[in-house]
C-alpha cells in the first residue's frame, strides 16, 4: 500500500516507517525536522521536509495518493503546552485539520494517529478505559482530546475511517528528552553522563510505560483491519512509580547515582494506567516487551550514542 507518515523522522514515526518498509509498503515521510532527525528516516522511504500546517500538503497528497495516513507529527511536551498554549494548539489542531482535509479530498482509506493518556487527566478510577470522560490537566491533553473529536466528526460527516490511539508513556531508542515518556530518555542520558537524577514531586507518581516496538505493532495490527474505527488505549496496563523506575536504572546500570527531588510540575498527572482490553479484543494487540528488557535495550542504544 501507499502510506504517508507525518512526523516520520521522529521517535515513534521513524520506527513505524522502518516496519512499514520491512513489510513492503511504499512510504512517504513528511517532517519539518523541528524535533525529528533526518538520519532516522529509512533510506527506502521518500522524504519531504515540510510542516504539517503548510498549505502545500494538499498537492503532496495529490501526487503521492496515499491509501493510509499515519499522522504522527505533533507537539508532545506537556510543559511546552503550558508555557505556549497557542503554539500547542497551532500544531496539534490546525496541523491536524490540514492533514485531515488533504486526506478527505484525496480519498484516503484509513487515517490513524496518536492521542494520549493525557486526555484522561487525573481521574481517580484505574485502569482508565476508553469510555471514561477525560478531564485534561494540561493544554497538551486538551488539544489531544479535541483532536479525537475532529476525527470522529470527519468520519461521521465525510466517511473517512479514523483510528485514534491513546498511548500510555512510550519509551525506547531514538527518543528525545521531551514528550510524555521522556523521563526514561532523560534518565538514560544523565546516567551515561554520570549525573544525578531529578524527580519532580515525591516520585510515587505512577505511569504505564510501553516500549516503542509494541506501539508500532499496535499501529500495524490496526492498519491491517481497514474497517477499524474509534479510540483505543495502547498500553501495558501496568503501573510503575518513578521511584521504582530509578531502582530499575540503578540495577541495570550498576550505578548508584544521587537522586534529587523538586516541586511538582504544573499539568503533570499523578497516576496513570490504561486498560488495553479493547485493543486486544478488536485487533489482537498485546504488549510483549516488559519494562526491564525495554530499559536494557534503551540504555544499550543510548550508550552507543
Amino acid at each position: 500500500m501507499r502510506v504517508c507518515v507525518t512526523g516520520g523522522a521522529g521517535f515513534i514515526g521513524s520506527h513505524l516507517v522502518d516496519r512499514l518498509i520491512a513489510l513492503g509498503h511504499t512510504v512517504l515521510v513528511i517532517d519539518n525536522l523541528t524535533t525529528g532527525v533526518r538520519e532516522f528516516v529509512n533510506p527506502k522511504a521518500a522524504f519531504i521536509e515540510m510542516d504539517v500546517r503548510d498549505a502545500n500538503i494538499e498537492s503532496i497528497f495529490a501526487d503521492f495518493k496515499p491509501q493510509v495516513v499515519f499522522h504522527e507529527a505533533a507537539q508532545t511536551m506537556v510543559p511546552a503546552s503550558m508555557e505556549n498554549p497557542k503554539m500547542d494548539c497551532d500544531v496539534n489542531l490546525l496541523g491536524l485539520v490540514n492533514i485531515l482535509e488533504a486526506s478527505r479530498k484525496h480519498k484516503v482509506e484509513h487515517f490513524l494517529m496518536p492521542s494520549s493518556a493525557a486526555v484522561y487527566g487525573d481521574l481517580d478510577t484505574l485502569p482508565l478505559t476508553e469510555d471514561m470522560i477525560g478531564k485534561p490537566t494540561s493544554f497538551y491533553g486538551l488539544t489531544k482530546l479535541t483532536g479525537e473529536g475532529y476525527l470522529h466528526i470527519y468520519e461521521q460527516a465525510f466517511g473517512l475511517k479514523t483510528v485514534c490511539f491513546r498511548y500510555s508513556n512510550v519509551y525506547g531508542p531514538r527518543q528525545g528528552d521531551g514528550g510524555e515518556g521522556g523521563v526514561i530518555s532523560i534518565f538514560t542520558r544523565l546516567i551515561n553522563e554520570g549525573q544525578g537524577l531529578t524527580i519532580f514531586g515525591d516520585g510515587e507518581q505512577t505511569r504505564d510505560f510501553i516500549y516503542v516496538d509494541d506501539v508500532v505493532e499496535a499501529n500495524i495490527k490496526a492498519m491491517n483491519h481497514p474497517e477499524l474505527t474509534g479510540v483505543y488505549n495502547i498500553s501495558t496496563n501496568t503501573s510503575t512509580s518513578v521511584n521504582k523506575l530509578v531502582s530499575y536504572f540503578k540495577s541495570i546500570s550498576n550505578k548508584d547515582l544521587p537522586v534529587y527531588y523538586e516541586a511538582e510540575r504544573t499539568g503533570d498527572i499523578r497516576h496513570s494506567r490504561l486498560c488495553n482490553q479493547k485493543a486486544k479484543v478488536d485487533f489482537d494487540f498485546l504488549a510483549t516487551v516488559d519494562l526491564e528488557r525495554g530499559l536494557r535495550d534503551t540504555i544499550s542504544y543510548f550508550k552507543g550514542k
